[in-house]
């Protein structure tokens, strides 16, 4: 697939990175003064102790230094109404948090989470116990980077929404390497920023088109939305999902400053959703990412297949709506749908979702594999005189998930 001619590049001032670093350093030398955090957006641990938060509003990324942790022992979330105790522990009412990101520090099983309180940036920690603690964003040690080629300050998409609150939508760290997808001021709006961690200046920026094939058309301005970064065919690529519902894939070595990028669709998983979350897993079929999605149920692929797909050439037609929604790679139909999704450990995912009926935030665990909670449903299994049959290969699955979730006195027993 042809990249258009116009080149993003062009007539840019050759001093562009010498402003972006001098701008970095400047950003460094305010912080040390403490200037306060704006935003508390996107957020992804680089190791057990330092996480990256995104400020979409003072145009930076901080690196925030945690206190050391002891290791967590494995327990999972069933925290029905986690909304509830984080307004608690910030003195606040539930209606008044508007919740960003989450991630699970690694080795701790605790859930840190970025929100807003009436528009202040708040970052928690939660345990499975419902713990919550409160990280102080101004007075830990932090170090802060300018994003750089901000989208304009006045620039607003369905009337409200800032076009520079997507200018990070996803980070991901990489063999010294911070990954940030997202949007630019460029007329080739859809951005990747590569920064060097710790950080040491501004970021090498290309800019990415695609084939989209819902919309049997090259598109250059949406973001990617959720991303992971694996090794295809020995090859380290970046495996992106965009809104509605492209995959592609994009090979880390053509990320250079100036670049723009012609990633490859390898997979349409349909019209009308958002990604939500990406996470790659092995529980013992080999690696697999899982693609979650705002209004439609979870993907679920193998990377061996993502690499087979990325050997072909990119998808270039579009699907045949409304009898064929899906092109591509062929997935596994999840019924998952969460806001935030994580590797808890190599068991759980934790995820946050919003019950539909309370309207709380939900704090729970899934475990990998059956992707699933037993408790979100009633059904056959659920009524007391219900008797599993000789050989009923699901009692023992049942039994986990019931005990999993905090049921253990419901479980069924070991045998019918």
């Amino acid at each position: 697939m042809s990249s258009p001619s116009l080149s993003p590049s062009a007539g840019r001032p050759r001093g562009r990175a010498l402003r972006r670093t001098l701008l970095a350093l400047t950003l460094h030398a305010a912080q040390a003064f403490g200037a306060p955090m704006l935003s508390a957006g996107k957020m992804t641990f680089v190791d057990a102790n330092t996480v990256v938060v995104a400020d979409w509003r003072a145009g930076q990324l901080h690196t925030l230094t945690l206190p050391p942790a002891a290791p967590g022992t494995p327990a999972p979330f069933n925290l029905k109404d986690v909304s509830g105790a984080i307004a608690t522990a910030l003195r606040t009412r539930p209606e008044r948090l508007r919740f960003e990101d989450m991630a699970v520090r690694p080795g701790s099983e605790v859930a840190y989470i970025t929100l807003s309180v009436d528009g202040k940036p708040v970052l928690v920690s939660v345990d499975a116990a419902g713990k919550v603690g409160r990280v102080d964003l101004d007075r830990g040690k932090r170090e802060s980077v300018a994003i750089g080629d901000l989208p304009a300050a006045d620039k607003k998409l369905w009337r409200d929404t800032p076009a520079a609150s997507f200018t990070v939508t996803d980070m991901k760290f990489h063999e010294g390497k911070l990954y940030v997808a997202g949007l630019s001021n460029a007329s080739f709006a859809s951005a990747l920023r590569v920064f060097d961690f710790p950080f040491k200046g501004g970021a090498a920026v290309s800019s990415v088109e695609m084939y989209h094939p819902v919309h049997n058309q090259l598109e250059t301005r949406a973001p990617i939305r959720k991303m992971v970064i694996t090794n295809l065919n020995g090859e380290p690529t970046l495996v992106a999902a965009f809104t509605c519902s492209p995959l592609v894939t994009i090979p880390l070595k053509d990320l250079k400053d100036g670049a723009h990028i012609a990633a490859k669709t390898v997979a349409e998983f349909g019209w009308g959703s958002a990604p939500a979350g990406m996470v790659m897993f092995d529980a013992g079929q080999g690696p697999m990412v899982l693609l979650t999605h705002s209004h439609k149920s979870a993907d679920l692929m193998s990377v061996a297949d993502i690499a087979d797909a990325s050997t072909k050439p990119s998808l270039s037609t579009p699907i045949k709506w409304p009898a064929e929604p899906t092109l591509g790679i062929k997935s596994t139909y999840i019924p998952m749908r969460v806001a935030h999704i994580d590797n808890q450990d190599a068991t759980f995912f934790a995820a946050l979702r919003r019950n539909e009926a309370s309207g709380a935030m939900e704090l729970v665990s899934m475990r990998k594999g059956l992707f699933l909670r037993l408790s979100d449903f009633v059904n056959e299994y659920d009524f007391a005189d219900f008797k599993y049959p000789a050989n009923d290969q699901w009692s023992g699955v049942h039994r986990t998930l019931r005990t999993d979730e905090g049921y253990a006195d419901l479980a069924p027993p070991a045998k019918p």
